[in-house]
């Protein structure tokens, strides 16, 4: 997966911050970024038991593969992956999804274990960590970094410390959702969803998650596209088709006996269509069928595409979704030390 590929899911997480001293922890939080989900730690012992105890409650792209059970025709040295793009989408009604914790940010001095020890002895591998450590202690970081022990570290010196602590925690949590979607898209890679993979879709996407202040999203199959939502959980489908999706559109709508102005809109290339009260195909039944077209902007890339940015993402059922500003609020109302128990 390219640093330049849009994962197929993204939401945002909650990074832990360990250190021995209650004054530094106080100190650094005010001045973290108010959009950040973080949980304070003054003992790394305690912090270890309740990372590991996370472990398996993790959120694990595995679960989107399973075996499909083709037919007994087949051998048993052939087995078929299906992959269910479903349930990426699904994921948004996780209430718990903004607790998993992407990042680690550990202070190496510490009396009851070193930071060295602790990230040495986190579990769960997708974990990043980040060690804090003074300038006589900056060859051990050094050698832990190429040993993979830690992804960054930072000495606490630094008059910069905390510009250079908020860029890394931003680049691990990407490269967090990089690292667990990177199997979902070498099995897209095979020909679904090209746009991920397009640089000129990338950066077109990107542009739009910033105009639309959009903190979490997922990959949708059927229709095909992105569902995505602000903090405070207003969402938005982002429709892409390509040519030959269109061509699939006007199809089915002339074997339905379309109206004509509608195979003509459908072959011009010039809307997207949105049939989400009739399984994201034409039918008689659509009723008011203009209702469903979005006019298309296009891309081109390795090949053309067309999007269109539909508001409240009818079809998705997300009236019960929990933002993620809900989230930080009541995050806050606990006090922030320590893991979230239950959300």
């Amino acid at each position: 997966m390219g640093c330049n590929d849009i994962p197929p899911f993204y939401f945002p997480t909650t990074v832990v911050f360990v250190d021995n001293s209650r004054d530094f922890l106080e100190n650094l939080s005010l001045k973290l970024d108010t959009g950040l989900a973080f949980c304070l730690y003054d003992s790394p012992v305690d912090a270890l038991v309740e990372l590991n105890g996370r472990y398996r409650q993790e959120f694990l792209v595995e679960r989107f593969f399973s075996l499909f059970d083709y037919s007994e025709e087949l051998s048993l040295s052939h087995h078929v992956i299906d992959l269910n793009l479903d349930k990426i989408v699904r994921e948004v009604h996780n209430e718990r999804r903004f607790e998993q914790v992407s990042v680690v940010v550990v202070d190496y001095d510490m009396p009851e274990i070193d930071g060295l020890e602790l990230c040495r002895n986190i579990r769960n591998p997708a974990m990043k960590k980040v060690l804090l450590t003074g300038k006589a202690d900056e060859k051990v970081a050094v050698q832990a970094f190429n040993q993979g022990i830690i992804d960054r570290f930072i000495l606490k010196q630094d008059e910069d410390v905390i510009p250079i602590l908020k860029r890394a925690i931003a680049d691990l949590q990407r490269a967090y959702f990089q690292d667990l979607g990177r199997m979902l898209m070498d099995a897209l890679a095979l020909g679904s969803h090209p746009f991920l993979r397009d640089p000129a879709f990338s950066d077109v996407f990107r542009q739009l998650c910033t105009k639309l202040n959009i903190v979490e999203f997922y990959l949708s199959g059927i229709p095909e596209g992105i569902l995505l939502l602000d903090a405070d959980g207003k969402p938005y489908f982002l429709l892409v088709s390509t040519e030959e999706d269109l061509v699939s559109h006007y199809e089915t709508a002339y074997d339905q006996a379309a109206p004509q102005e509608l195979l003509d809109a459908l072959r011009s290339n010039e809307v997207v269509p949105y049939f989400w009260k009739t399984g994201w195909e034409y039918s008689p039944q659509c009723g008011d069928w203009r209702s469903y077209l979005h006019p298309a902007t296009e891309v081109q890339g390795r090949e053309w595409y067309y999007y269109a940015v539909v508001e409240q993402a009818p079809g998705f059922q997300l009236d019960k979704v929990r933002a993620y500003n809900a989230f930080l609020d009541w995050l806050d109302q606990q006090g922030r030390t320590g893991l979230p128990r239950q959300a």
